[in-house]
């Protein structure tokens, strides 16, 4: 398989790289002020190397500053505010300009016809609408390929149906864990043949393999693993094709790099660390070194499917998702990965952390599927984290369906250990 030029893309991208440095010293006083302390010129930056000396942007940065704050445009030129979930805390607020905009939608719709979609598909948008970035980046990317919106929004999963039947909506955009939730509400209601559903993007959280796989046979689709966060933009700066051999970036907007989250050292492609992006367009808010959090790798591997664009793979899990029990560091992706090794192992898992007499104790809750014995799936489960893992979990199996469903992300990890 061919390998991709990263040292090509890199020489293509310096010169953006270059004037967006620039642009960065002359118009926000925040990155000036934290380049002159570093002791950074904007000279000193030309090439994707010359960032290991720039200090890492994180998000408490973003939360802990004043809304606004590291804007870089005159107000005047900010015509959209939207801020982050909040998951993880505070929500971020991001300002956008009109060409934040339009770049947005253009990349949106790439991943939209980079997954077969055209302008005579009819797209239902579940996501939310509002300061959150999904729903409207959704709308605008069907909006710019030409295809139909059908904007539900999130929940009321009776409309939800209803709509899916009456349009004959062709393609679904949803958090993975509630295109699983309507998935099996259509299976038990015996919808499946009065749908038209063909594609599936779904983002906003980390989904494995096997629930992929769950996901396309209850609807009968084929999914596509859409990538984003709202500080950059939101959903749709990278899609997996066809060929689901990674992740597409967007490159002519963004520049990566993946680091030893540990020490900051920029690590080569196909070595896991945390994926850093460098907004080389972004208007309202550029970033410079952003740490996403997500566990990834730049693929060393040229895409199948002919595409210019990079590929990262499929987000393993986030530096902040990770749990230490027994000196082992977890992460969901892992867990993910033993499932798909585990015969009659649904795609639902909890992890659930708790402290007794001194001692960790690590209790994975999974599922199994109708036809096998719990107990089995339960045993064969705890020796395939045994084997790759490394450490001895309680593993408990529960009939398919027991475990919750969710509307937006769903909480996989419970630690109730004291800190």
């Amino acid at each position: 398989m061919a390998q991709f030029d990263y040292e090509g893309l890199y020489r293509q991208q310096a010169p953006a790289l270059q004037a967006l440095v620039q642009r960065l010293f002359d118009s926000s006083p925040y990155y000036r002020k934290k380049l002159t302390d570093a002791g950074i010129r904007p000279g000193d930056i030309r090439t994707a190397a010359d960032l290991e000396a720039v200090p890492l942007t994180d998000k408490w940065e973003l939360r802990n500053g004043r809304p606004l704050e590291l804007m870089a445009v005159p107000e005047e030129k900010v015509i959209r505010i939207h801020s982050s979930s909040g998951t993880t805390g505070k929500p971020i607020i991001i300002p956008y300009t009109a060409g934040d905009v339009a770049a947005w939608a253009e990349m949106m719709a790439r991943c939209l016809a980079m997954a077969g979609v055209t302008n005579r598909d009819r797209v239902q948008i579940t996501p939310g609408y509002g300061l959150w970035t999904a729903g409207i980046g959704f709308q605008a990317g069907v909006e710019r390929l030409g295809a139909m919106a059908i904007p539900t929004g999130p929940g009321n999963t009776e409309k939800q149906l209803e709509m899916l039947i009456d349009l004959q909506a062709t393609v679904l955009t949803a958090t993975a864990s509630y295109a699983l939730f309507l998935g099996e509400e259509i299976e038990r209601r015996g919808l499946r043949d009065r749908l038209a559903l063909r594609v599936g993007l779904f983002g906003s959280e980390r989904w494995g393999e096997k629930m992929r796989r769950r996901i396309e046979e209850l609807l009968g689709i084929e999914t596509f693993d859409i990538y984003g966060l709202t500080e950059i933009y939101g959903p749709g700066i990278g899609l997996d094709c066809p060929a689901h051999e990674g992740i597409h970036i967007f490159t002519d907007h963004l520049l990566l790099e993946v680091i030893d989250p540990a020490t900051g050292r920029q690590l080569p492609p196909g070595e896991m660390g945390e994926l850093v992006i460098t907004t080389l367009t972004k208007e309202g808010m550029p970033l410079l070194r952003y740490r996403t959090h997500d566990l990834t790798c730049l693929k060393v591997e040229a895409c199948s499917c002919g595409s210019p664009f990079p590929m990262i793979e499929r987000v393993l899990g986030r530096t902040d998702d990770m749990v230490k029990i027994k000196g082992v560091n977890i992460y969901p992706g892992q867990i993910d990965h033993v499932l798909q090794l585990t015969p009659g192992a649904g795609s639902e898992y909890q992890l659930i952390l708790t402290r007794e007499h001194g001692k960790d104790r690590m209790l994975v809750k999974i599922e199994y599927l109708p036809g096998h014995e719990g107990e089995m799936v339960a045993a064969e489960c705890q020796r395939q984290i045994k084997n790759r893992i490394g450490i001895l979990a309680d593993v408990e199996a529960v009939p398919l369906g027991s475990l919750p469903r969710s509307e937006k992300k769903t909480r996989r990890v419970f630690d109730y250990r004291e800190s």
